[in-house]
This record gives structure tokens, C-alpha cells and sequence, in this order.
């Protein structure tokens, strides 16, 4: 196995089990290196510290094991019994529950990929090169997973792999085929669309928070901005909403949040869907129209580059917001931007509470679901971030 050699003093973050080489770390590497290949790390004084698959950028190791132990045959066979024993005894595998994630990355000690079930469905996505070129590996260990009951799996990595590397890789079924999903959430279904939808199909690290939001919506007029699959619609009605409103500028996402309503409450009149962008759609209600309102955007800053003006939609977003809720109203407000921290979050939403001149409590503090674990070594994998907020 080929080898990288890294710079004195550079395998400190390596023996705290962080799972990343940055490429200003190392000192040497092969000439004939290739990108998603698995590699040795090596100290300056020539110690292995640990195997992962080698990509250009600045990660260029992603560590799938460390110390001088070597990558086993039944490697991915180990991670995903692993993970999935932890998913079990999250009690996340039940009759009135089929939808989970299985592999979260970093959280799950296989950096570069993620997998979702759908019922009998995983669906595979590969963030490096080394995640893509072993997929048909990950693939037949998920069908052979015990107890899992895994007969199909979807891998849709098109835009999740680095565009530089120009793999070409094509969403398609590594095995089985698609045969409709009706997934189940907390005893609540959803039409999955993983072919066309966006990440996996459904945004499953909202599963506790929509929980939550059934418990606030009894009696209330709810606007759920961002809607997508319409996930907290759904459970706001189940929870007794008097109204709901969804809103997502995807004509596409309209019609999957209308089917997933129909779904689950058939000719309910509470409900009305609407395609238009965020921003507009929140200048024209009028003020004190809505009680519960649900900021969950797309990330706004994917990238350091895009953080400052990613702040700014932050707080413009969540200040139309308070201008508009109702007295003793409540408000669930997002990012999901990783490069955008706790803090910054927070300051970009008091800053637009008290813009507003609005009385602001923080009622919850809410993150991502335990099926999507975060690494102690790796704070990094912490990428959700919301608040409950009650207005006076």
C-alpha cells in the first residue's frame, strides 16, 4: 500500500482520532498516487498512524482506521452491523418506523458516506472518490446485513462527489430495483422520491424536531416556509393545527407535500400548498396572520466563501419572521449550513429579535436525531442547528 508522509509535528490531530489529513500537513506523496485510493499515513519518524482513501483537496485523507491495523476483508461488513445495532438500540426500527439513517458519515466511522433506509431500500451516496469506487463492496454488505431485510440499493452520488474528480458516476440501482416507497415515520407516511428528490429523498435528521412541532400545534394557524416533502405539515396536522400553510418555491416539492398531506389526512380542508419564493411570500401575509411558523431553509452558506451573505439571509429571514407572528406566537428556525456555527446561528437570530423589537425567549435548543451521531474527535459533524422561539 502506498504511502503518505506528513510534516513534523502534524500527526497531533491524528492521535486525538481525528478523522481528516489536511493537504498542508503532508510532506510527500507518491508520484503515482491516484485519487480514492487507499493509503498509509505515515509520521515523519516513519510510524504508521493510520489507512484511509487518499483525494486531492484540502482533505486529502479520509481515515477509515487507525493506528497499524490494516483494513479487513469484512471491514464494511463490521462498520454498517455496527451502526445498525446502534440504530436498534435507538428503538428507530419499528413497525410504525422504516425510515433511518444507517450510515452518517464521520458519526458512523466511515467518513465520505451516507446511507438511508427507505423500508427494504438503502439509499447510497459517496462524498470521496474512495467511497465511490467502493460502493459495490458497501452495496452487497447492506443486502447481507442481518436483520435488516435490505433487498434494494439505490446509489445516487451525482452531486455529492467532488466535481473535480470527474468520476462520471450515474445515479442508478447497484441491486434490486424501484418498486414504489411508503415510508413510515413515527406511525406517519411519506412518499419517498430518491430518484428525483433532493439528498436521499426525504430530509430524515428532522424526524425529533417534527415530533416536537405536533406537540406545539394544536389550535394554531401553522406556515410551514420551505416545505420540501411537507414532513412538518404533516405532523402539525396530526397534531390539531386549526390551519396549514406550505410553501416552497419547487412547484415539484408542492406536489410531493399535497401527496404526503393526502396521504395521511384524505380531503382535510385545513391544509393549502403554495409554490412561490420565501422571501415574497412572507411580505405579502398580513401581520398576525400565523402563530407557528417553520424556517427551514436550505443551507445558505455551503460554502466559507458564501458564510457572510449567508448570515445576512439568516437574519433578514428570521426577521420577517418576528415581524409578522402573531402575540405568543412560536417559531422553529434552522440552519443546516455546516460551516455555520451554534454561535453565529444564534447571533444572526437575536440580532433579527431585536431589529424587530420583538420579546424573544428561547423555549428549545434542538440538533440533529441520534442516527445522525457526531464523532467526539469529529465537532465538525454537528450541522444542524435550531431554536424554538416563543414571541411576544
Amino acid at each position: 500500500m502506498k504511502q503518505i508522509i506528513l510534516k513534523p509535528g502534524k500527526e497531533e490531530s491524528i492521535l486525538r482520532h481525528h478523522p481528516w489529513v489536511f493537504s498542508g500537513a503532508i510532506s510527500s506523496l507518491p508520484e503515482d498516487l491516484q485519487e480514492g485510493e487507499m493509503v498509509e499515513v505515515i509520521s515523519s519518524r516513519r510510524k504508521k498512524l493510520a489507512t484511509g482513501h487518499y483525494q486531492i483537496g484540502s482533505i486529502a485523507v479520509r481515515i477509515l482506521e487507525f493506528g497499524e491495523t490494516s483494513i479487513p476483508e469484512n471491514f464494511y461488513s463490521e462498520r454498517l452491523f455496527s451502526a445498525y445495532q446502534l440504530r436498534k438500540t435507538l428503538n428507530l426500527i419499528r413497525k410504525d418506523n422504516n425510515c433511518y439513517r444507517l450510515i452518517h458519515g464521520e458519526g458512523d466511522f466511515l467518513p465520505g458516506l451516507v446511507v438511508d433506509i427507505y423500508g427494504d431500500t438503502a439509499v447510497l451516496q459517496a462524498h470521496s472518490p474512495g467511497m465511490h469506487f467502493d460502493r459495490f463492496k458497501i452495496a452487497d454488505a447492506l443486502v447481507n446485513l442481518p436483520q435488516a431485510h435490505i433487498r434494494n440499493v439505490y446509489y445516487k452520488s451525482d452531486t455529492t462527489l467532488p466535481f473535480k474528480a470527474n468520476l462520471g458516476a450515474i445515479n442508478d440501482y447497484i441491486i434490486g430495483k424501484y418498486d414504489g416507497c411508503l415510508a413510515i415515520e413515527n406511525g406517519l407516511s411519506f412518499n419517498i422520491d430518491w430518484l428525483k428528490g433532493q439528498k436521499t429523498g426525504f430530509f430524515i435528521d428532522q424526524r425529533e424536531n417534527r415530533m416536537l412541532l405536533e406537540k406545539f400545534s394544536y389550535g394554531r394557524n401553522v406556515l410551514n416556509m420551505f416545505c420540501y416533502t411537507g414532513g412538518f405539515s404533516v405532523y402539525a396536522m396530526r397534531g390539531g393545527a386549526a390551519k396549514v400553510i406550505s410553501v416552497d418555491s419547487s412547484s415539484k416539492a408542492i406536489e410531493l407535500t399535497e401527496a404526503n398531506v393526502n396521504l395521511n389526512f384524505p380531503s382535510d380542508n385545513r391544509h393549502t400548498a403554495v409554490a412561490e419564493d420565501a422571501f415574497k411570500f412572507l411580505d405579502g401575509i398580513k401581520k398576525d396572520e400565523y402563530d407557528l411558523i417553520i424556517l427551514d431553509p436550505p443551507a445558505f452558506a455551503k460554502h466559507r466563501s458564501a458564510l457572510k451573505n449567508g448570515l445576512i439571509g439568516y437574519r433578514k429571514l428570521n426577521l420577517k419572521a418576528f415581524e409578522k407572528i402573531r402575540k405568543g406566537g412560536v417559531i422553529f428556525t434552522f440552519s443546516c449550513s455546516q460551516v455555520v456555527t451554534k454561535e453565529m446561528f444564534r447571533l444572526a437570530v437575536f440580532t433579527a429579535a431585536s431589529q424587530s423589537g420583538r420579546k424573544v425567549r428561547i423555549l428549545h435548543q434542538l440538533t440533529q436525531p441520534a442516527d445522525h451521531p457526531v464523532d467526539i474527535s469529529h465537532p465538525e459533524g454537528e450541522y444542524l442547528k435550531g431554536l424554538v422561539l416563543y414571541v411576544e
